[in-house]
């Protein structure tokens, strides 16, 4: 055996004990990947906190128990080192593990079915060019008859749909948004509404839904222009985590990080179109004006707590606390996600580049579900537009320990 021939055996051999995928596959298929990949937010399920990148482990708190992102690195004893390309398509688009397993849609293959091939191979080359990690996630923990696996073929009958067709006559940049928004991003799976079975209510698309406690507010375009969005705004938003409408937080914040932050100008501007329109509907800004009593109970709460960083006139102060006026969260209808921020408080953030904002600590001690109640309402009503509507026994509803 010549030099030549010996120098090609070691590379094969050498590929056989790593990826072969990875080495035959060049630098813009992995790149492809990886933006594909952080685009389908791949990593907020299959990285527990603290842990290595696509490992497994994140707990998915269900109505029906704990469900746990899986290895998808490409560790052969408990992550994707054994798939092939094809089982990877079909278990990325059908839910469906190469043993017949079938997954809990909490993964969201639902939104994957329209996944074509190509991006799916090139996000199967990115995960197999990754450090394989051989660590087994733990088990899915759900209540009976949800743990029995052999009911989610009938749930698959009932629920698991068709794949949305062509939409002739709409933009390619339209389509680029529905893609972003609805396939990769799979945003519906939290901003639409869940039946008792936890299926998607098509018809209310992207009418909005609760995860985690907080609601995931509606994204239609009347409802966002409603809230003072516009697309430049949301194409912020998404990019930077931050606008003049506020900062992502509880369950977003962490899609910011993983996925948004990531995505290419073009293609946040197809979203923002897709989910506004080609003639998105006027942004609807409140006269502040119109606000509750100079001395009301909840004014005199907001100068004893808040004041102090979101600022006397809810101007804000960069880098320690957003602006009240124009904040989308104080112009939601309902309060649950105000009233949760205000006694659960939010942990402190971090945006692209220096942009950053300090913890808001728990006023759970501080006020009374009476209290956070009237300076609820005293927010909404000045810097929302909206009426009084919350009061004690809501406050104790939403923060109950099981929300």
């Amino acid at each position: 055996m010549n030099y030549r021939s010996i120098l090609v055996t070691a590379l094969v051999l050498g590929l056989s004990t790593t990826s072969a995928w990875s080495a035959t596959s060049d630098n813009s298929i992995l790149e492809q990947g990886q933006y594909l990949v952080r685009a389908a937010d791949c990593a907020a399920c299959h990285t527990k906190e603290g842990g290595t990148p696509y490992a497994g482990g994140a707990p998915i708190a269900t109505p029906f128990g704990t469900v746990y992102g899986t290895n998808i690195t490409p560790d052969k004893e408990y992550g994707i080192g054994d798939y092939s390309a094809d089982e990877f398509y079909h278990v990325l688009t059908e839910g469906e593990l190469p043993d017949g397993t079938q997954l809990y849609p909490a993964m969201p293959y639902t939104a994957y079915h329209s996944i074509p091939r190509q991006d799916s191979d090139a996000m199967y080359a990115y995960l197999m060019s990754l450090k394989p990690v051989n660590i087994e996630a733990p088990e899915t923990d759900l209540s009976w008859p949800f743990s029995m696996r052999w009911t989610l073929n009938f749930w698959n009958l009932m629920y698991a749909g068709e794949s949305p067709g062509d939409a002739k006559g709409e933009s390619r940049q339209w389509q680029r948004g529905r893609y972003m928004v609805d396939v990769l991003g799979h945003c519906g799976e939290c901003h639409t509404p869940r039946n008792a079975l936890g299926a998607l209510e098509r018809d209310n698309h992207l009418q909005g839904g609760v995860i985690a406690g907080y609601e995931a507010p509606s994204l239609t375009s009347d409802e966002l222009a409603g809230r003072g969005w516009t697309p430049e705004d949301l194409q912020t938003f998404l990019r930077e985590g931050i606008s003049d409408q506020g900062t992502m937080f509880s369950e977003m914040y962490t899609v910011f990080h993983h996925s948004t932050r990531y995505l290419r100008d073009e293609d946040l501007k197809a979203m923002s179109l897709y989910l506004m329109g080609e003639n998105p509907p006027e942004a609807r800004i409140v006269d502040a004006g119109q606000s509750a009593g100079a001395d009301s109970p909840g004014r005199r709460h907001y100068l004893n707590v808040c004041a102090g960083c979101h600022g006397a006139q809810g101007q804000g102060v960069p880098n320690v606390a957003v602006a009240m006026a124009g904040n989308t969260t104080l112009r939601l209808d309902n309060g649950r996600n105000l009233v949760k921020v205000i006694h659960d408080g939010i942990g402190a953030q971090k945006f692209s580049g220096f942009e950053r904002m300090q913890a808001m600590p728990s006023f759970a001690d501080k006020l009374s579900s009476a209290e956070i109640a009237e300076l609820v309402n005293y927010l909404r009503q000045t810097w929302g537009g909206l009426d009084a509507t919350i009061d004690a026994a809501a406050v104790d509803e939403l923060t109950a320990k099981n929300e």
